[in-house]
């Protein structure tokens, strides 16, 4: 129940989240939501030394939780996508994405530390962690290259236009005058109010940035809603995973809880590396729909070997945990990082450059309804073994394969015209 009431909720504020995020100061946004997280997971620890049994008590404090870490992903992959050209996007966003597999590996192995003393600080440790950091970000956080004077290529040349214009007519101080209100307009600065900048976005728009879109027309871009069902369940097989491999562990074999928890963040570490050669083949080919859906028809197997061999030996479960990891993060890293940038930064929306969010958060949020979903299927089907629940897990994978095919198809199409397309070059 308390998973659920976290990953359910988690999964329908992140629609609401993206849509609030394109329209706020992320710098504030980022940092509220980091700062009131801490908060949450701080009182979820404490109720242990509260003498508080409440089962209600419980599902509120994660419903809370999770509402306000949807203010993450969809954040931070705008700030990157941002900060970052489209140049070996996929390598730059694989090698970032390893924050989440290190944040995993980190979280599991606090509270793997203090489970079996005192559970309490399990919580209370990483909350006081990202509270700590949510501050450090509202004092540190540039989310504009604009606020320090770094402009897209577009507005030095819209500046040198302005400037060559006004010379022509030799009014210096017009020049100086159009200087300072194209850099007031188009930067906003640390004193702009957080819901009410007008002025800067009306220059956006004057300039191609757009208005900010809805979901609905979101959806409409290509590629949106085959990767965001795609990432149903793909996220679904993952978070399973997540949540339930130390309790496999230690039913599946003589390991005691803390032993278990730790050999479990090797499937994270292979995450890392699957996560950074999904971002690397993305780039070298331009094909991530089919890097997807390759990843993706390796990873049935490696499941069906791990449940059937990974529990003869530690060095073999070792093994195949580093190796599920690689195949099954790394189409959920590069769906939910790069892919969602690139949807997010598409032809179709001619220069529209506010949709990032809004797109990050479709495609994540159906992930995460997808998360939500796996753990809960797992809790029930594990009371009839555990190789029902591996059986589950390649069925997920085949429907996300399924759903790629269409964009695998059209990569393929698109490859044999393009030598066609260089040669009349």
């Amino acid at each position: 129940m308390l998973d659920s009431a976290f990953l359910f909720t988690y999964a329908i504020a992140m629609f609401a989240s993206g849509f609030v995020a394109e329209r706020v100061s992320l710098r504030y946004f980022l940092s509220m939501g980091m700062i009131l997280t801490g908060i949450f997971t701080y009182m979820f620890g404490i109720a242990r030394t509260s003498n508080i049994h409440s089962l209600w008590y419980f599902i509120l404090i994660q419903i809370g939780a999770g509402i306000f870490q949807t203010t993450g992903w969809p954040g931070v992959v705008t700030l990157v996508g941002r900060w970052f050209g489209k140049s070996k996007r996929g390598l730059i966003f694989g090698i970032w994405n390893s924050h989440t597999s290190i944040g995993n590996i980190l979280g599991t192995l606090i509270a793997a530390h203090y489970v079996e003393s005192d559970w309490a600080m399990s919580f209370v440790v990483p909350g006081i962690v990202i509270g700590a950091i949510g501050f450090l970000l509202f004092l540190f956080l540039v989310d504009q290259p604009e606020i320090v004077g770094c402009y897209p290529d577009s507005m030095p040349h819209e500046r040198r236009v302005t400037n060559d214009s006004d010379e022509e007519h030799g009014d210096e101080e017009q020049v100086r005058h159009n200087d300072a209100e194209i850099s007031y307009r188009s930067t906003p600065t640390e004193r702009t109010p957080i819901l009410a900048r007008s002025q800067s976005q009306n220059h956006q728009r004057e300039h191609g940035a757009g208005r900010p879109i809805s979901l609905i027309d979101a959806l409409y871009i290509p590629g949106v809603a085959e990767f965001s069902l795609c990432l149903f369940f793909t996220k679904l097989v993952s978070y399973t995973f997540m949540y339930w491999l130390p309790l496999y562990i230690q039913s599946s074999s003589t390991l005691g809880p803390t032993l278990s928890a730790d050999l479990s963040t090797l499937f994270d570490v292979g995450g890392i590396f699957g996560a950074i050669a999904a971002g690397y083949l993305s780039d070298l080919t331009g094909m991530s729909a089919t890097i997807c859906m390759g990843m993706l028809f390796i990873a049935s197997p490696i499941l069906l070997m791990y449940q059937q061999y990974g529990t003869l030996s530690v060095s073999i479960s070792v093994l195949l945990l580093i190796v599920v990891g690689i195949f099954v993060n790394g189409p959920y890293a590069l769906i939910t990082t790069s892919v969602s940038a690139e949807r997010g930064q598409d032809s179709s929306l001619e220069g529209n450059a506010n949709a990032l969010a809004t797109v990050t958060a479709i495609i994540d949020g159906t992930g995460s309804i997808g998360a939500a979903v796996g753990p809960l299927l797992a809790g029930l089907i594990s009371t009839t073994g555990w190789q029902n629940v591996f059986y589950m897990l390649i069925i997920a994978d085949i429907l996300a394969m399924l759903l790629l095919s269409r964009l695998v198809v059209k990569e393929f199409a698109s490859l044999r015209r393009s030598p066609t397309r260089i040669r009349i070059e």
